[in-house]
């Protein structure tokens, strides 16, 4: 495997490690606007744990292509991160193929702290069909990245998944293969006055299934559902209903799926 950093424009390694199974980058120097980290040599369909940044956790994943581009975040694309990730003259970036306990354990199978706005063949993945403003600070993988402060908005450590407002939100994880699972945790974001927040939802499975759930206004604390199912490949979160309350705001700060890979 191979890590290599480079820019769009020529292409020209700035810095690069390659070997086995275990591919350490450290080096020295300042990512540009239009830089790109590069992960290549996979072989898809295996999992990986990826660090694409110091101060950025770890995330198991499915990889299903022999490369990856991670372009690295500037200006408003940056705000959904941590500030000192990708900051600086000192850098950190690893790839090691996963271990069968990590692979195989049970775990919040919706964590990825690597996942990109657009598709790229990393899994888990999220998205959704509307997304406020357009932000990165309310994009949907935000609620994958691990992080679950929620009494504010906007920029990191409070970015969430923002609905501009619409009814008709849906937020969609894609697992990238068929996982078993027996309960699912929201975050919901609890800035108020500024926000609103769900009474109910509905959860639909690849399987045809679906579940309403029932939620209060929780400042904190996370909504924990017992819902069990198998062989799931995509789960949709949708029909929102937000409480009678003059915040026109909901928002979803979280999403964890706890449970084992199908085989």
């Amino acid at each position: 495997m191979k890590i290599s950093v480079y820019n769009e424009w020529d292409h020209v390694d700035k810095a690069f490690s390659e070997g086995g199974d275990n591919v350490v980058l450290a080096w020295d120097g300042e990512y540009r606007k239009g830089d790109i980290i590069e992960f290549s040599g996979m072989i898809p369909g295996k999992y990986y744990v990826v660090k694409v940044d110091a101060a950025i956790d770890p995330a198991l994943v499915l990889v299903e292509q022999e490369s990856v581009m991670f372009p690295v975040p500037f200006y408003e694309k940056k705000t959904s991160y941590n500030p000192l990730a990708f900051w600086g003259n000192r850098h950190y970036v690893s790839i090691r193929s996963a271990a069968d306990y990590e692979i195989k354990g049970y775990r919040n199978l919706a964590l990825n702290p690597f996942d990109q706005h657009e598709g790229t063949g990393v899994y888990p993945h999220a998205s959704a069909n509307v997304e406020t403003r357009g932000e990165a600070v309310f994009a949907a993988r935000n609620a994958i990245d691990g992080c679950i402060a929620t009494l504010s908005h906007g920029e990191w450590p409070y970015e969430s998944w923002g609905i501009n407002r619409q009814d008709d939100a849906e937020f969609t994880l894609d697992f990238g293969t068929e996982v078993d699972f027996d309960k699912i945790v929201l975050y919901t974001r609890a800035d108020f006055p500024h926000d609103n927040w769900w009474v109910e939802a509905t959860f639909s499975f690849s399987d045809g299934t679906s579940e309403v759930v029932h939620m209060d206004k929780k400042v904190a604390e996370p909504h924990v559902f017992e819902i069990k199912r198998e062989g799931i490949r995509w789960l949709k979160l949708g029909k929102l209903i937000k409480a009678d309350d003059p915040s026109p705001f909901p928002a979803l700060t979280q999403i964890e799926v706890y449970g084992k890979n199908h085989n």
